[in-house]
Order: structure tokens, then C-alpha cells, then sequence
């Protein structure tokens, strides 16, 4: 998929979230809530929580999954570097050690996690500024979508 491809994806995404058939305050809260849940350093997690979040809450589905898949193996490793120096900037960056070997088989065993716990002080910054990027993030997104709809609706009854 070409670059091109990708910014037509985007930009239909964005015209179909500004068409859905809700009220401006739902779709902006489901958007807004897909995204705290794509900064929020849950990884692996996001999916399943989304649907989770989806068939319990009520919330526009569309526009919940069009801020949730803001983080997709693309944007990944951008979020969580920025959520990391986020973190870090406010409670400082630890020294690294070696960590352990990142291989299947290691990984698998249960020593892996016994001293990856032990590295509890690498994932602090991260998960603080994970969660502050997505509250911050979320709010803003809110603000940003609502106005958007509230400015094509309006839009759309003066014509």
C-alpha cells in the first residue's frame, strides 16, 4: 500500500466518522475514548477491550475503532517512545542494564518474566507518560472532534 493509498484510507475514514448518523457528543466521546485506549500503555490489550468497551457501553462503534486504531504497527513504536520520554521527563531515566535475551524460547520460560519484573524500573516511565499522553490526548481529541461535527452540521443546515 502506497503512501498515497494510505492518505485517501485516512481521509475517507475521517469523511465517513463527519457523516455518521449520532449526535456530535457521542461520536466525539466514542472517538475520544479510542483514543486514551491506543495511548494507553495496555499493549496487547487494546483490541480486546475495545470490544469489550463496544458491546457494553454503547459507544458509536465507528468512531470508537477510528481513534483506537491510531496506534497500528505503524504509530506504535512513536507512541510508546513518546509516552517513554514523557515519563521519563518527570521521574527521570533510569539506567539500563542488560536486559534479558528477547528469543522464543526464553521468552516462553518463566525466569524471562522473573527478571524482566526485575526491570521494574525501565516500565515506570513508561507507563506514567503512556497514561498522560492518553488522558491528555483523549481530552483534546474530544474537544477537537466535537468542534469539527458541530461545524459541518452547521455547516450543512445553513446550505
Amino acid at each position: 500500500m502506497s503512501f498515497g493509498d494510505m492518505r485517501k484510507n485516512l481521509s475517507d475514514c475521517v469523511i465517513r466518522l463527519l457523516a455518521l448518523d449520532d449526535t456530535p457528543e457521542r461520536i466525539a466521546r466514542a472517538f475520544a475514548v479510542g483514543v486514551f485506549l491506543a495511548f494507553s500503555p495496555l499493549i496487547g490489550l487494546h483490541l480486546l477491550l475495545g470490544f469489550g468497551l463496544v458491546l457494553f457501553s454503547g459507544l458509536n462503534r465507528f468512531a470508537f475503532f477510528m481513534g483506537l486504531f491510531i496506534n497500528n504497527p505503524w504509530t506504535l513504536v512513536p507512541i510508546y517512545a513518546a509516552g517513554t520520554c514523557l515519563g521519563g521527563l518527570l521521574l527521570g531515566f533510569p539506567d539500563l542494564p542488560g536486559l534479558p535475551a528477547l528469543e522464543l524460547n526464553s521468552v516462553l520460560s518463566g525466569d524471562f518474566w522473573k527478571q524482566v519484573a526485575g526491570h521494574w524500573h525501565i516500565l515506570k516511565p513508561m507507563l506514567l507518560g503512556s497514561f498522560l499522553l492518553a488522558f491528555l490526548l483523549s481530552a483534546l481529541s474530544y474537544v477537537a472532534a466535537l468542534s469539527l461535527l458541530r461545524q459541518r452540521r452547521a455547516r450543512r443546515q445553513s446550505c
